[in-house]
């Protein structure tokens, strides 16, 4: 359905410190921006290009080293707003980036929304030092009270953040969900191995990630092959940790259309994690019909449409009777988990970008 000639159309900029498909935040914008290109065609996402030229102004992600916030093109992303001539710009991130986007939304007096994907505050406080950290969470703080304040909007993906962007002075918020990738969507599924022989987790190798408590399963469970896909610090004590272990096998970080063969190939995957956010890569999981294993405290199980298809950790060390329960289901039970956890993150998928189209639509109207 076409709109009237006089409705305005929604031309939208956002703004990001990550990397194109690099960590969730990134992997986020590239899909949704892929899924809403019919609906609304005047879309663009300005961030760091994974060639970049030498900038001696940046510092590493707080939790993820192999990116660094820096000093936007000024040049290149001038050219890109000239063209787009947007009148709805969204802050995805409160670096570099992001701060470039609240500066224009406000010099021309735009729609104006900070996007909350990211507790960068606490990643901080587990990786830097004392005194980096102390700079880092003032910064981080007051630019999310800024944009919070400043913001026609606060997005956030779970109900639990509510208070923390409250704290920073958000009036107004909206809990939106997660795009899928295309290809996710696209790529025929494959059946599960009717037995449980392999198992995966695919992320950050960090202290966050808690993947230690992998290797034990992997320690407890030998009959089964586990796969850890990622890059991160403690990658090097993590395979110290793993030697002479012929059923863990450790990839590095995998493009996702290789990641898709991995999780395919597996019958479970893993997301024991202390910290995040969403959990795009177990919702992605089930996307391709596969049960998942999450924490409490991953931003997924608040959405109670995903959660009665995940099989939900309350503590860290029930990761082995949570497996075990996955081992003990009959095989009908088990592809019925994994139907029902497709057609779930389906359903989700499509609720996402319908609220995105009218979130867009309201703001310009």
């Amino acid at each position: 359905m076409t709109k009237p000639i006089d409705q305005p159309i929604p031309r939208v900029a956002f703004f990001s410190d990550s990397l194109p498909e690099r960590n969730g935040t990134g992997a986020y914008y590239f899909d949704l921006v892929h899924q809403l290109k019919d609906r609304i065609p005047s879309i663009k996402v300005f961030q760091p290009k994974r060639s970049v030229r030498i900038n001696w102004l940046s510092i590493p992600m707080p939790g993820d080293p192999s990116q660094r916030l820096i000093t936007p093109d000024l040049f290149r992303i001038r050219k890109g707003l000239h063209e787009l001539k947007p009148n709805i710009i969204i802050a995805v991130t409160p670096g570099p980036f992001g701060f470039l986007g609240y500066l224009y939304a406000k010099k021309h007096k735009l729609t104006f929304i900070s996007a909350f994907h990211t507790d960068f505050e606490q990643l901080a406080k587990i990786y830097w030092n004392p005194l980096g950290r102390a700079f880092a969470n003032l910064y981080l703080r007051l630019i999310n009270i800024l944009f919070c304040k400043s913001a026609d909007y606060t997005l956030i993906h779970n109900s639990k953040l509510i208070p923390q962007i409250q704290s920073l002075g958000a009036n107004r918020y909206k809990i939106i969900g997660t795009p899928l990738p295309y290809y996710y969507l696209q790529k025929p599924t494959e059946p599960c191995p009717k037995s449980v022989k392999q198992i995966c987790f695919a992320g950050r190798l960090a202290a966050e990630k808690n993947v230690d408590t992998i290797i034990q399963a992997a320690r407890h469970f030998k009959e089964i092959q586990f796969v850890i896909v990622g890059e991160g610090p403690l990658k090097k004590s993590l395979i110290q940790s793993a030697k002479g272990m012929p059923n863990l096998k450790f990839t590095g970080w995998l493009k996702r259309d290789d990641l898709i063969q991995i999780v395919d190939q597996s019958n479970c995957l893993l997301l024991p994690s202390k910290l995040e956010t969403f959990g795009s890569v177990a919702y992605e999981a089930m996307a391709r019909g596969r049960p998942t294993i999450v924490s409490k405290n991953s931003g997924i199980i608040e959405w109670d449409s995903l959660r009665k298809h995940i099989l939900v950790l309350n503590n860290t060390s029930s990761l082995i009777e949570s497996i075990q329960s996955l081992m003990d289901m009959t095989e009908e039970a088990r592809n019925e988990l994994s139907e029902n956890s497709r057609q779930a993150a389906l359903e989700f998928n499509q609720m996402t970008l319908n609220q995105w189209v009218e979130l867009l639509e309201n703001c310009i109207s």
